[in-house]
């Protein structure tokens, strides 16, 4: 153990914080004399640049600090890293997995963890844990309604907001119906991307909590009974939506980037993010023009965390470990939190960090498109799993349109 690490648990012990058993214990120098030398393959979606520089640089410290290689397994979808250990399991593969850690919510998480793919439970025995702020962000331990029972551990997190150039919109939609009135004032001006994307899925659900009449119901499971009439309002909604989307809706942007060129490149006004900070990055970065602002909807947007979590037959168990426990630490959670580097938002509570960590946050200018955390308004709870992947074929049966 480095003596930061043990300044940093020294401090904990004296702000009465309770560190896991396995860190008093002495169990995680075993894990780390274990990590050493491991190459732990991290599947993650690949289809964010600076998402990518991240992760390589997360990948430097494995190595500095501990002597773990990181290699980055791109994905086009989460769902191809589940169902290649699904494929393993299938074949009787329980050891020598060719995923290690995977970067994972929702339905994908709620399908690996009922058929018994994860390994764990590990989270809550990582030593920065206690420097999770799970009483002030319970999503941190709740994934789409699913207790996440320590078998995965989160790294960021998110909520939607909706970015809009400052220069052409004057004054910017804040509900789902005065989003529809705004698109049919300014037609092709506004889309989204396609389902099953989880964006666009994303999307459809925050429809869902502006139309429904009940949106308590999002907290469980679909019911066949009486799904049909429940989400009605969803496909009126859209019927009348469509005509007025970009290109008329008779294509779809792919996805968050692809989204986010289209405002780029004003071929629509109003655009949408799952990172609160992404319209600053971007800002920061030259790609967007330094009248791009974000809102929310007064009734609140839909939040998540982002997590990762071990598969149970991973080679590097260990090794996985250790870069999970590396993405809790202050340093790395700062510089996600730099607009120039992601702008994503800490899964940590500020008030448990030390001065010298507390600082690195403080320090941070979070950038002209950002909205304060009051600001952000409050963070809805994601539906339950079930309805994003029900709601997303239900719009591929009705709407799917080739590209």
């Amino acid at each position: 153990m480095d003596r930061r690490r043990f300044g940093q648990l020294t401090a904990l012990f004296a702000l009465g914080a309770s560190l896991p058993r396995m860190a008093l214990a002495g169990e995680w120098e075993a894990v780390l004399a274990e990590a050493q030398g491991q190459t732990v393959y991290w599947h993650a979606w690949g289809g964010d640049p600076k998402i990518n520089d991240f992760i390589a640089w997360v990948g430097e410290q494995a190595q500095a600090q501990y002597g773990v290689t990181l290699e980055h397994v791109k994905l086009a979808s989460t769902a191809d890293a589940v169902a290649q250990v699904l494929a393993e399991r299938d074949a009787g593969k329980t050891t020598g997995g060719a995923v290690d850690l995977i970067w994972i919510n929702g339905e994908n998480f709620a399908a690996m963890k009922a058929a018994g793919l994860l390994h764990g439970p590990f989270a809550e025995n990582l030593p920065n844990w206690p420097l999770v702020d799970v009483a002030g962000k319970p999503a941190v331990v709740t994934d789409f309604t699913l207790p996440t029972e320590g078998f995965e551990s989160p790294w960021a997190m998110a909520q939607l907001v909706f970015e809009y150039d400052s220069a052409r919109v004057a004054t910017p939609p804040r509900s789902v119906t005065a989003l529809a009135d705004w698109a049919a004032a300014n037609p092709g001006r506004f889309t989204y991307p396609q389902p099953p994307d989880y964006l666009g899925t994303t999307f459809l659900k925050q429809v869902l909590y502006g139309v429904m009449a009940d949106p308590s119901v999002l907290q469980a499971p679909v019911d066949e009974a009486s799904y049909a009439a429940q989400v009605a309002p969803l496909w009126a909604y859209l019927d009348a939506l469509h005509p007025n989307l970009w290109r008329a809706a008779q294509a779809f942007p792919q996805n968050e980037p692809a989204l986010g060129q289209l405002l780029a490149d004003a071929e629509v006004d109003i655009a949408f993010a799952f990172n609160p900070g992404r319209a600053s990055a971007e800002i920061a970065a030259g790609t967007l023009p330094d009248t791009v602002r974000t809102v929310t909807f007064d009734g609140g947007t839909i939040g998540n965390a982002s997590f990762v979590a071990i598969p149970f037959n991973a080679t590097a168990r260990a090794g996985a470990q250790v870069v999970a426990n590396l993405i809790l630490s202050p340093a790395v959670q700062a510089r996600a939190q730099d607009p120039a580097v992601l702008g994503f938002q800490t899964v940590l509570n500020l008030a448990a960090l030390t001065p010298e960590d507390r600082a690195r946050f403080d320090a941070l200018s979070l950038g002209v498109a950002t909205l304060s955390p009051a600001e952000l308004g409050p963070a809805l709870l994601e539906p339950h799993a079930s309805w994003m992947t029900r709601i997303a074929a239900d719009w591929v049966a009705r709407y799917g349109v080739a590209q």
